[in-house]
């Protein structure tokens, strides 16, 4: 495994197995790599030839008063990590290379970039895609793995390649789950026992919720007030969010008649958590 800080490096090491036409997967983090990004390189590793992490802690995804001093960065495990499960290359870049002192171009993804998270994290998305857009540039895979736990960033991704006619291929891979169904996520570590116990409602309400819709209850109104309280009865906690949406438009929904999902986001203690399932009805009953 080889690791680079600079774009130059990037294409240097990319171009001669390009041109030799090796697939290339591409994972995009921002480190403190758990075991749902460990999945997202080994999807990439038995699909692709050569297999590109890229690890950077993007500032222009964070607002003002959002963790981005004490974002988790431990380069040096996420590199074992990396190496563990099979990665080529991992650009692992200073903010300076990514963002020259005078850049004013931004990537804004409409109507996606505005529900869920992006009501309660203006810019959030425009951060985001803007930096895909600039890795997807300077690496150019064929294949990009991104985590289903963070659906709306996965939506918003779908539709900046299609518009942009980006020549990549977005993959959307399952969500991760710890012992008792949290979802991985790189602030988990910041969640103390009780909490993380109290955390653990989230995933409950979700999998509720999806049996409910299963059983034949269609009232999004119902659905969402089951799982507020499911949530407010484990403790202290502050919803954002928890809603049923369009899967495709992300439209929210008053009654669960075609493919949608549930997504809840939930401030227990200092730590934002996210997370969402699908929720679906069978066609002849739609």
């Amino acid at each position: 495994m080889i690791a680079v800080q600079t774009i130059q490096a990037v294409r240097q090491e990319l171009g001669p197995g390009r041109r030799a036409g090796r697939r290339v997967g591409f994972v995009p983090t921002m480190g403190a790599l758990h075991e749902g990004h460990v999945s997202l390189i080994r999807a990439a590793r038995r699909e692709c030839e050569c297999v590109v992490v890229s690890i950077f802690v993007n500032p222009t995804q964070f607002g003002p008063s959002e963790d981005l001093a004490g974002y988790p960065r431990t380069l040096d495990e996420d590199l074992r990590a990396c190496q563990a499960a099979g990665t080529d290359l991992v650009f692992a870049p200073a903010a300076c290379e990514m963002y020259r002192p005078d850049a004013v171009t931004t990537v804004h993804v409409g109507k996606l970039s505005e529900p869920l998270c992006g009501a309660f994290r203006p810019g959030h998305f425009d951060g985001v895609a803007t930096v895909v857009a600039k890795l997807f540039h300077i690496v150019m895979p064929d294949r990009a793995y991104f985590g289903e736990k963070d659906y709306q960033q996965l939506v918003v991704i779908r539709q900046m390649v299609r518009d942009l006619d980006m020549p990549v291929e977005i993959v959307g891979c399952p969500t991760v789950r710890e012992a008792g169904g949290l979802a991985m996520s790189s602030r988990n570590r910041y969640l103390n026992v009780e909490q993380r116990r109290q955390a653990l409602r989230l995933y409950q309400a979700l999998t509720e919720a999806q049996q409910a819709v299963a059983a034949g209850t269609r009232d999004v109104a119902t659905l969402c007030d089951t799982m507020r309280q499911r949530i407010l009865a484990g403790g202290p906690a502050r919803i954002d969010y928890v809603t049923i949406v369009d899967a495709v438009s992300l439209e929210a929904l008053e009654t669960v008649d075609r493919a949608a999902r549930v997504c809840v986001a939930v401030r227990i203690g200092d730590c934002r958590l996210i997370d969402n399932m699908p929720v679906d009805v069978p066609a002849a009953q739609g």
